[in-house]
C-alpha cells in the first residue's frame, strides 16, 4: 500500500510518526480540510500531469486552478491531467492520495507560488485518508522538488 510506502520513505527524516491516518476519507480537498479542521486552502493537492513523455506533479493550495496560459508557458504544453487508471501505475499512487513523496523514478515535481502564503500545509501521503503537516521548507526537503512555478490562479 502506498501509505507504507511513503511512511518508510519518511522513516529516514524521523517524520513517520507525523503521518496522520483518518476514520474518513480525505480524498478531495473539502474531505481533507473537514478531516483536519483546517481551511481548504491550506491542503496542498497534488495534480498528475503528463508533459511530452514526463510525468509531472504540481503541487498547489487548495483554492488554486491551474491557468491554462500559466501552464503552457511553464511546461510548454497544453495541461492534460494523467487519468485515473494512469495516475497509480505512473506516479506509484492513486488519485485520492497522490502527494510528492515516495513517488516512481523519473516523476518530476513542482511546487506553485500559491502554497508560499501559508506557514504550513496539509499534503496527502499515499492514500485516502492521510495528510500530514509540514512547512514549506519541510514540503521542499521531503518533496526532492524541482523548482517552483507559477502555474495557477484564482487564489490570489
Amino acid at each position: 500500500m502506498a501509505i507504507e510506502k511513503v511512511k518508510e520513505y519518511f522513516k529516514k527524516y524521523g517524520i513517520e510518526g507525523k503521518v496522520q491516518e483518518f476514520e474518513v476519507s480525505s480524498a478531495t480537498v473539502e474531505l481533507a480540510a473537514a478531516a483536519l479542521h483546517c481551511e481548504p486552502q491550506r491542503i496542498a493537492k497534488t495534480l498528475s500531469f503528463m508533459v511530452k513523455e514526463r510525468v509531472v506533479l504540481v503541487v498547489a493550495a487548495g483554492d488554486a486552478k491551474i491557468d491554462n496560459g500559466k501552464y503552457k508557458a511553464q511546461f510548454g504544453t497544453k495541461a492534460k491531467m494523467l487519468l485515473p487508471e494512469e495516475a497509480e501505475r505512473l506516479v506509484g499512487h492513486a488519485v485520492g492520495g497522490v502527494c510528492p513523496f515516495a513517488v516512481n523514478e523519473g516523476v518530476e515535481v513542482y511546487l506553485d507560488l500559491s502554497l508560499k502564503r501559508f506557514s504550513t500545509v496539509f499534503p496527502a501521503c499515499g492514500s485516502s485518508n492521510s495528510a500530514i503537516e509540514l512547512t514549506i521548507f519541510e514540503l521542499e526537503k521531503y518533496s526532492g522538488y524541482m523548482g517552483w512555478v507559477d502555474v495557477c490562479k484564482g487564489y490570489e
